[in-house]
């Protein structure tokens, strides 16, 4: 006979079965997810303040940027969640509904998403 990997009690039922009961294979499934919901909670968290940074700075009016000032305001220019030409076949990186292409050496023109649209 089989024993639950969860609490080691006895399984009961179908050959197959892996676990006593539901609340042991609820218990071993979210125990097994947690690193992987860790992960995406780390690149989400990453992504939301790339997403506000350009939002503060689109606010301010702010359109054309040094890489330097982004760099300390905190942006990770490694995660973006699109990447996109614009009809002038500029390079956009997007986050989310806001994005930067390069304007020259460590210069980045802001854009923002308005009606599905990118300007």
């Amino acid at each position: 006979m089989k024993s639950c990997p969860v609490c080691n009690k006895p399984v009961i039922g179908r050959t197959d079965k892996k676990y006593c009961s539901d609340l042991c294979r609820n218990s071993h499934n979210n125990d097994s997810l947690i690193e992987i919901r860790s992960k995406v909670n780390q690149v989400h968290t990453i992504l939301r303040r790339n997403r506000r940074i350009l939002e503060e700075l689109i606010g301010l009016n702010i359109r054309k940027v040094s890489k330097e000032k982004l760099l300390r305001q905190g942006l990770n220019f490694y995660y973006v969640t699109s990447f996109e030409y614009d009809k002038d076949r500029n390079f956009r990186y997007m986050c989310y509904e806001y994005g930067y292409y390069a304007v020259g050496n460590d210069c980045y023109k802001l854009v923002k998403q308005v009606d599905n649209k990118r300007h």
